[in-house]
């Protein structure tokens, strides 16, 4: 009999290609992800990965093995979606993800408001800047700042989300009076080696302003930028919530980003699912202008 907790692995392996990033996309360790696989292996009798210079390959075996594994891994995705659909009740679980920056500025108070409301509600919180997979029910609802949307979800698209070029009322007063015509002597903080932005930096009015740092943390580009580190981009809301932050002059924002809420379709049977969708699009429409900055 096939230990099921081997397939997982198997597609975990065939989706990295490699036994480390198997276990850290499965939250487990490189040696359980290894047990698993030889012991899939020796129960078949076959060898379903062969190591190559850049990892670790599927062999003729795992090549025919990966779309019946994938075809279980869906069938049992689908009976995980039955269940959570009978609840109809306003009680449970719900699964959100968010960035930290949206969690920890916007979305807390909402949270708290819900809480009251409804009692036996319980939020699991994932913060991150990565994206939870709604498909292989990584996460329940999640929020998401986007061009668009690449993954088979339910979604509501609430409304653009614009990013601007910030920086402190008195870094502004004191450096822009004496900086060059292409931002000479003004300074960037940095994410790093990010191309959507290093050619936003270029296509700026100040595209010879030093950068520096590698930071790639919004919440404390915002923080550096308050105490005058310099310009940086964030989302326009900022300048809502910390007055002391200035669009910089002369940069426009870029509004090709929407906020999206999105679930996966069985859930939108779930009561409490429901609810939840329901308040929290509601109680970011009401934060509507902060979002479009201005």
């Amino acid at each position: 009999m096939i230990d099921w907790k081997s397939l997982p692995a198997f597609l975990a392996v065939a989706r990295a290609g490699s036994l480390r990033g198997a276990a850290d996309q499965s939250d487990s360790t490189h040696a359980t992800i290894r047990r698993q696989i030889e012991a899939l292996e020796a129960r078949l009798g076959v060898q379903l990965f062969r190591r190559g210079a850049d990892g670790l390959h599927l062999t003729a075996a795992g090549r025919a093995l990966l779309p019946q594994a994938l075809e279980a891994e869906t069938a049992l995705l689908k009976g995980f979606n039955a269940v959570q659909g009978l609840d109809r009740e306003a009680a449970g679980r719900i699964r959100l993800s968010a960035d930290p920056m949206t969690a920890h500025f916007l979305l807390a108070p909402v949270l708290a408001e819900f809480a009251i409301l409804y009692p036996d509600i319980e939020i699991d919180l994932n913060l991150s800047y990565g994206i939870d997979s709604i498909a292989r029910l990584e996460t329940d609802v999640s929020i998401r700042h986007v061009r668009e949307i690449e993954e088979d979800a339910v979604g509501r698209k609430l409304f653009p989300l614009a990013l601007g070029t910030y920086a402190a009322s008195h870094y502004l007063d004191q450096m822009l009076p004496t900086a060059g015509p292409e931002g000479q002597g003004l300074t960037w903080i940095g994410y790093g080696e990010v191309p959507e932005l290093l050619d936003l930096i270029h296509r700026s009015p100040f595209p010879k302003a030093r950068i520096r740092h590698t930071i790639p943390d919004p919440a404390m580009h915002l923080h550096l930028a308050r105490a005058g580190a310099g310009m940086t981009v964030l989302a326009a809301w900022v300048q809502a919530r910390f007055p002391e932050l200035q669009r910089v002059p002369g940069t426009a924002l870029d509004t090709s980003r929407a906020t999206w809420v999105l679930l996966h379709g069985d859930l939108q049977r779930v009561r409490r699912v429901r609810l939840f969708v329901d308040y929290l699009c509601a109680a970011l429409s009401e934060r509507r202008a902060e979002f479009i900055g201005r």
